[in-house]
């Protein structure tokens, strides 16, 4: 590697002068007092999220919880994977994790709320997700290419942040923030309909409570007969009307047929 190796032996002799440093040599751009103080910040707000994902998880109850709930624990168990690898970075920089619990909370940069309801806990969440997702690309801008390990380190812990918040976002939107059921599936998938189902959900209220159903002016015009219906509706009413005439000209044919059999000449003997 003559291209990037002028002095093996100078880049030796660095090395070899403060080997209790470990993956930190002289080439190394960065501040590392100020790295290990960022990192254990990181640290505590996947602390935080661990915690507070995993209160979502035993506390989430409903119909509609469990689905939402295998969500949470899969995040808790990534943001618990994140936390192993600040960890492990902190330490190669020669630095001490911090898992002190007191002052956690002033450590990290997302915040521990529970909710009352399934709606608040995603809501929460996905708060939490886009704190973290916008102080991680400043996380990663900082460190640079004065250490690439621990922004390319970043750029993973970023990537699932974006994911979990994409995975939150849908959570919120099928579910209603007030009573925390899910509402169905996204109405831009088939927008034709969305006016029928509505119609059809208002139509079932009316019937339970005793109402006679009151149809929109689609459904009415849908239900309106066409040209063809209109036809179709008459011809019973016409067929009525006419039998009298078809029953008179069956019985003159029927009469004709029979005076012909009765003068019929018999052949000649």
């Amino acid at each position: 590697m003559p291209q990037f190796v002028k002095d093996v032996e100078e880049i030796r002799r660095r090395a070899a002068e403060k080997m209790e440093d470990g993956a930190v040599t002289s080439s190394y751009r960065g501040d590392v007092d100020k790295a290990i103080s960022i990192l254990n910040e990181a640290l505590a707000t996947e602390i935080v999220c661990v915690l507070r994902y995993m209160h979502h998880y035993f506390m989430a109850t409903g119909v509609h919880a469990k689905a939402v709930s295998d969500e949470f624990k899969e995040h808790a168990d990534d943001e618990r994977e994140h936390a192993d690898l600040l960890a492990e970075r902190i330490q190669q920089l020669g630095g001490k994790p911090d898992f002190n619990p007191k002052g956690l909370l002033e450590r990290s940069v997302s915040q521990y709320v529970e909710g009352e309801t399934l709606a608040d806990m995603i809501r929460e969440d996905l708060i939490a997700e886009r704190t973290v997702i916008e102080v991680y690309h400043e996380m990663i801008r900082y460190f640079g290419d004065n250490d690439p390990t621990t922004r390319i380190m970043l750029e993973h812990l970023l990537k699932d942040e974006e994911d979990h918040a994409d995975d939150l976002s849908d959570l919120l939107y099928i579910t209603n923030p007030e009573t925390a059921k899910t509402e169905g599936q996204d109405p831009g998938t088939n927008p034709l309909n969305i006016d029928s189902q509505q119609s059809q959900s208002r139509s079932r209220a009316q019937q339970a409570n005793g109402k006679q159903p009151q149809l929109s002016k689609q459904d009415k015009e849908s239900q309106a007969p066409g040209p063809r219906d209109r036809a179709t509706q008459a011809q019973p009413s016409q067929q009525v009307e006419n039998q009298p005439d078809r029953d008179r000209e069956r019985n003159r044919i029927l009469n004709e047929m029979r005076w012909m059999g009765k003068n019929k000449k018999k052949p000649a003997a």
